[in-house]
């Protein structure tokens, strides 16, 4: 029997109108200007106000988030109903690391795909200088103990066992940094890459200069496109990312110190910066764009996800990238710019490396050849993580989006956003210019 009026759940087309960032803000010691519901309200709010259709339109809104306040709980609902969608806007909140923002994305991409929805708020938000400081377990428990309990000299006794190492804070952020499987930190992953793959201290902090000096030089475009002000409670106005240096040499970087080993190569200076910002996109189905008379920058053509070893996760771009290629009967030169999160200067040169190294993809693929190499002239043309900042939650928001303006600016057609994710995973995303 023939149901026509059944909706079949036919995927369609997905296209990234515009998407606007607050500008990311470098931790300096000590919480920042705003908390990431407050960063993500503005962007959402300046992304609407420049919208031709009525907030209430807005189907929903999913956002990446790594560390929520502890008055944020699902920080999506609470910054779409802030920012003046209506009640009726389903909000939900997604966490995969670093690419919490590309996963949020993708979810949206998936919603609208699939015909449930025509126009979602997308992207991410994180204030990772706000990142609680936490009690110990030892304290917490004592501290039960001495609420629970009703005799003074008990509470006199349980007050004299009190010692000071009990009131050593627990610091989220460094939790958060490291992976509790192989208990390592996000740097030492990055030293096991340099490690393997035989990459010096200068080539780090050679692309760490370069990664300063291409944010310089882009800056004026990334004003014009993608940056908003940001007005802080305390009367102070933001107008731009305020880690990227003008004056960064490679003399200048080779005297700091190794960070994360001492006899390591990687430092604060060939990381990415810890960063407050947030960043939101537009996302929309054809019959929105029709309607509303909508000039999107480009069409999603693929998503991937990709899995490997936790100790080496900086080369998951690589896991991400090459079977999306594959699968599209693509090769790395019909790419026209990649954008790889540059989590450290280390782990992208290797992801460089990996991809035409015959034994890497072997082990990884099981086949070993190349789809070729991603050049230095294609990649991160516009400055990166080590320039710009990393706020976890919004950053693979903000490679999609500078992505879409590198491919209007330079006519390009094809374009590859990828990040390394903690835990031992990458994603990545193709994407067509329409501009």
């Amino acid at each position: 029997m023939h149901h026509s009026h059944i909706r079949h759940a036919v995927p369609r087309a997905v296209y990234l109108v515009e998407g606007l960032r607050t500008p990311f803000l470098k931790f300096r010691n000590r919480p920042g200007p705003a908390r990431p519901s407050e960063l993500g309200t503005q962007v959402m709010r300046s992304l609407l106000l420049r919208q031709p259709f009525s907030p209430d339109k807005i189907d929903e809104v999913i956002l990446g988030c790594m560390i929520p306040g502890p008055d944020e709980a699902n920080i999506a609902r609470v910054v779409a109903l802030r920012a003046g969608c209506s009640v009726d806007t389903i909000a939900c909140t997604v966490q995969r690391n670093c690419a919490s923002a590309l996963q949020a994305i993708a979810s949206s991409a998936d919603r609208i795909a699939l015909g449930y929805s025509d126009l979602i708020i997308t992207g991410g938000t994180e204030a990772m200088s706000h990142a609680p400081l936490l009690w110990s377990t030892e304290f917490v428990t004592w501290f039960s103990a001495f609420q629970q309990c009703k005799d003074w000299k008990k509470k006199l006794t349980l007050l004299a066992s009190l010692r000071p190492h009990l009131f050593k804070p627990v610091i989220a952020l460094l939790k958060g940094l490291a992976d509790p499987l192989v208990n390592l930190s996000m740097g030492q992953t990055a030293e096991e890459l340099a490690y393997r793959f035989g990459i010096s201290r200068f080539e780090m902090d050679a692309m760490s200069v370069r990664s300063h000096q291409r944010a310089t030089q882009a800056q004026a475009d990334i004003l014009a496109t993608e940056l908003m002000t940001y007005y802080g409670y305390n009367g102070q106005i933001y107008a731009g990312d305020d880690g990227v240096r003008a004056d960064s040499t490679v003399e200048k970087l080779g005297q700091l110190k190794p960070v994360f080993d001492k006899f390591g190569n990687i430092t604060a200076a060939n990381s990415s910066q810890v960063s407050d910002g947030a960043c939101a996109m537009l996302l929309a189905s054809e019959d929105a764009v029709s309607r509303y008379g909508l000039k999107p920058l480009a069409r999603i053509l693929d998503l991937n996800w990709g899995a490997l070893p936790p100790e080496i996760m900086g080369l998951g771009p690589v896991h991400a990238i090459v079977p999306m290629l594959k699968r599209q009967n693509l090769s790395m030169s019909d790419i026209d710019a990649f954008e790889i999160n540059e989590a450290f200067a280390a782990q992208v040169i290797a992801c460089q490396r990996a991809v035409v190294d015959p034994t890497y993809l072997k082990g990884a693929f099981g086949s070993s050849e190349s789809l070729g190499e991603i050049p230095d002239d294609r990649l991160n043309i516009d400055g990166g993580a080590i320039s710009i900042g990393h706020p976890v939650g919004a950053s693979g928001a903000r490679l999609v989006l500078r992505l879409c303006h590198i491919l209007r600016r330079t006519g390009g057609k094809l374009g590859v956003a990828s990040l390394c994710i903690g835990g031992g995973q990458g994603g990545a995303i193709l994407i067509e210019n329409l501009t």
